[in-house]
């Protein structure tokens, strides 16, 4: 595969193609003929003592269909980390334009460099390299754009250069040429197909499969495909993780249950990961179920958990070794939410203060400090809400913190719902313990006249 700097590679090796092949054009026209490959608006056309020149344009860079998909997916879905160096396919459409102050000059030279470029539908590896390491030159007398493109590897790419004539319509030649802003000069469109770029960042590479499935040590047949007569995912999948009393979210200290099929086994663990915690937390459950569908797990509510366990959006997955085979598995990650805990009322053992809500200050304002259970770090996003009115905490250094909010002096005095939201993950406000829900009567503060 090439490396990054193919694109300019194939810019001059047209370029030097041209520049070998228009001899008999610079006999033909009596004169030198230069080969450029620069913006058109960037040729000086005023100058008397300019000869005639031919320039190769890079006007457009699309994707090539055939090769946009090889290599996905890149990375995997799990963990992140790298599977493979997707290629970046790329069509490179080149305008090559003839630029001449006498008759018939124009139309001559852009008729040699058309009927190179038709002689020449393929660029070959010994073509690409002769262009960018022109021996016996030292390399070192090019200019330094030139000497970087000898690194390209473009000739080593496993697909060969194909050079094919575009069609552009009046319009579409139009619109490129107003983009340019300079004058329209005989010109001729080309595409280049197709370059390939590889990164060289290391990947993972399984290795072969020796087996489907155990051997018999009888008749040394592997077991093959296992068939199950339903119409449910074949391996371990878990589908929704659900808090108790299909709350908005958990709470720490609180049962979750996972639903999901084929989780009947042994060894089971809990796997939860965070994007702000950089080791999965690891739990055991409860055991699954006669069904091997349902099994749950409690979250921790020590001291430790206060701090490791930020509130929000979490994934967990399942490993385990499912019965009947030897070795373990992990089951796909789904979404949970940990809602966080307003400390309204003195937390004795940890230590917390009371909500503290104070009215004054200038100007004249609500002040609530807040303390959350799990703790709040800096880098997330807080909001309080007083009934329907919202605030953001101010900026805090420190998890152990508390959340400052500030409410307009307009807030009623008197007794209000309080929730606390920490990214997107709301405090439990509803009691569904009951037949009908209703609004936990402990989730309430009062704001002082």
């Amino acid at each position: 595969m090439s490396s990054p700097l193919a694109v300019g590679a194939v810019s001059a090796v047209l370029r030097n193609l041209l520049d070998n092949g228009l001899i008999d054009a610079g006999a033909a026209l009596g004169t030198t003929v230069n080969v450029s490959a620069v913006a058109p608006d960037t040729i000086d056309l005023e100058s008397t003592d300019e000869p005639p020149r031919l320039n190769v344009f890079l006007h457009q860079v699309t994707p090539n269909s055939g090769w946009r998909n090889v290599g996905l997916p890149t990375r995997s879905g799990s963990s992140g980390e790298r599977l493979t160096n997707a290629p970046l396919a790329l069509d490179l459409h080149y305008l090559v334009t003839a630029y001449a102050r006498a008759d018939f000059q124009a139309e001559i030279l852009l008729g040699y460099a058309m009927h190179l470029l038709h002689e020449r539908p393929v660029l070959d590896r010994a073509a690409i390299r002769r262009a960018l390491n022109p021996g016996p030159l030292d390399v070192s007398m090019l200019p330094p754009a030139f000497q970087a493109l000898a690194a390209s590897d473009l000739a080593d790419q496993v697909e060969l250069l194909k050079l094919t004539p575009a069609s552009m319509t009046a319009d579409e030649m139009s619109k490129l040429w107003s983009a340019i802003q300079t004058h329209y000069r005989p010109s001729a469109a080309y595409v280049v197909s197709v370059v390939l770029i590889e990164g060289r960042s290391p990947g993972v590479s399984p290795l072969p499969v020796l087996s489907r499935g155990p051997v018999d040590p009888v008749t040394q047949r592997d077991r093959g495909v296992v068939v199950n007569a339903d119409m449910l995912p074949p391996l371990p999948t878990l589908f929704e993780a659900a808090p108790q009393l299909k709350q908005s979210g958990a709470r720490l200290g609180e049962p979750v249950t996972l639903n999901g099929v084929r989780l009947a086994g042994s060894g089971h663990r809990v796997r939860l990961t965070h994007r702000l915690v950089g080791t999965p937390i690891e739990l055991t459950p409860s055991a699954t179920d006669a069904t091997g569908m349902r099994l749950s797990f409690t979250l921790p509510n020590d001291a430790a958990a206060q701090a490791n366990l930020p509130a929000g959006a979490w994934s967990v997955s399942l490993h385990f070794t499912p019965a009947g085979e030897s070795d373990p598995r992990e089951t796909n990650a789904i979404p949970f939410l940990l809602a966080p805990v307003p400390v309204i009322a003195a937390d004795g053992p940890l230590g917390l203060p009371a909500v503290n809500i104070v009215r004054g200050g200038a100007p004249p304002r609500v002040t609530v400090t807040i303390h959350s259970r799990p703790q709040v770090r800096p880098q997330q996003r807080a909001t309080l809400m007083l009934d329907g009115l919202e605030a953001t905490a101010l900026a805090r250094s420190l998890a152990t913190d508390p959340l400052i909010f500030e409410f307009p002096n307009t807030v009623a005095a008197g007794t209000h719902w309080l929730r606390l939201r920490v990214e997107g993950t709301d405090s439990v406000l509803l009691d569904r313990s009951g037949p009908a829900p209703l609004f936990d009567p402990t989730q309430q503060v009062t704001v002082p006249v």
